[in-house]
């Protein structure tokens, strides 16, 4: 079983408000950038990608893959949300 990163327990603790996206677990400085140069520069427009592909895990996983080439375990720490 993983444990809950430090990143992820700081992101929930409080509001998400105008968080950047590289404040997500599993989102670092390289797909910070690439999500941004998409578009996707907040926490909240990642977050609503999700809800857009109507919260099916597999679709999100593919998105994150072909938009910022996130691999298996970033994927997976953005999933704890």
């Amino acid at each position: 079983m993983s444990s809950t990163s430090q990143k992820h327990k700081d992101f929930v603790a409080e509001p998400m408000g105008e968080k950047p996206v590289n404040a997500l677990a599993g989102i670092g400085e390289v797909l910070g950038k690439r999500l941004e140069e998409k578009g996707f520069d907040k926490a909240y427009v990642v977050l609503g990608q999700f809800l857009v592909l109507k919260k099916d895990e597999e679709l999100f996983r593919d998105w994150l893959k072909d938009t910022c080439s996130a691999n298996t375990k970033q994927q997976v720490k953005l999933l704890k949300y």
